[in-house]
């Protein structure tokens, strides 16, 4: 007969205390070494890092060390054309050489649009379709239910199909494509960090872009999606309106606020400078600032 040993509540909690003890001081030098980085981009002419609350770093490092295997779910929201899935695109590339779904997938906001393409069937045009009331650009025009859904799936380890949405005719295929559990699970679009979505973040970032620059790439991309003219002003206009309320209050909770107009060598270069300092000193390396 085997002898089989139970650890009571009380043995396990002092393992665990025991642990993070033991990685504290890893922890510390983690966000020491990252507050050395921030105050380097702070110097920039123009700065990654708009503003990033200390305490985010530190639950990151802690975490991560802490929990091995943890998925991080990471909520980037900021207003349309802001470079939102610029910086996402940017930030994968610089950490990742090769597309690797067991490390990061990415769920995307726009994807969940519903769809509308009856309706603007019936509309004849664009210009008709605004005209009758229907916008784009507030939270009820996307099935937030069904991404929340599907990103809660996808960090407790379970694959989805995500919409597959096509813009210029407004059509939504319901199994679009398969997404798969990862350690990091990017979630980027409008409304990613609104009530009843963002409690679900482990970290919250907002990308800030001047109104001028927003502006002129949305022109641009919405000329891309076939909408020009008066259906493209009545368009931008309820996106300026919409955003003053649904969008741009974000801000004030996110973790970290990042801006909008930096280059993307610049992105790849930061996010790879803090990735590599958080894995050489996890692994006792030194680090050269």
């Amino acid at each position: 007969m085997g002898l089989t040993m139970q650890l009571t509540t009380e043995q396990t909690n002092n393992i665990i205390e025991q642990n993070q003890a033991s990685t504290f001081p890893i922890v510390v030098k983690i966000v020491e070494s990252i507050k050395k980085i921030l105050e380097e981009d702070k110097k920039q002419k123009n700065p990654l890092f708009i503003n990033v609350k200390e305490s985010v770093i530190f639950n990151i490092a802690r975490r991560a060390l802490n929990e091995p295997g943890a998925r991080f779910l990471i909520g980037i929201a900021g207003e349309s054309a802001s470079g939102k899935t610029t910086f996402v695109q940017n930030a994968i590339r610089s950490c990742i050489a090769e597309e690797r779904t067991d490390l990061y997938t990415i769920v995307c906001c726009d994807d969940y649009y519903y769809d509308w393409s009856n309706e603007l069937k019936e509309a004849g045009s664009y210009e008709a379709f605004f005209a009758k009331g229907y916008s784009f650009d507030t939270p009820k025009a996307i099935n937030l239910k069904l991404m929340k859904e599907h990103l809660v799936s996808l960090k407790n380890g379970s694959a989805v199909r995500s919409p597959d949405y096509n813009f210029t005719t407004c059509e939504s295929f319901p199994h679009g494509v398969l997404k798969k559990p990862a350690q990091i699970i990017v979630n980027e679009g409008l409304y990613v960090l609104n009530e009843g979505i963002r409690d679900i973040m482990d970290v919250k970032v907002y990308v800030f872009t001047p109104f001028e620059i927003i502006k002129d790439r949305w022109y641009r991309r919405a000329e891309s999606r076939g909408k020009t003219g008066l259906a493209a002003d009545m368009q931008f206009e309820n996106v300026n309106t919409t955003a003053q309320t649904y969008i741009r209050p974000a801000m004030q909770c996110a973790d970290i606020v990042m801006n909008g107009v930096v280059s993307s060598s610049y992105i790849q270069e930061m996010t790879e400078k803090i990735f590599r300092t958080m894995d050489n000193i996890a692994k006792g390396k030194e680090v050269n600032l």
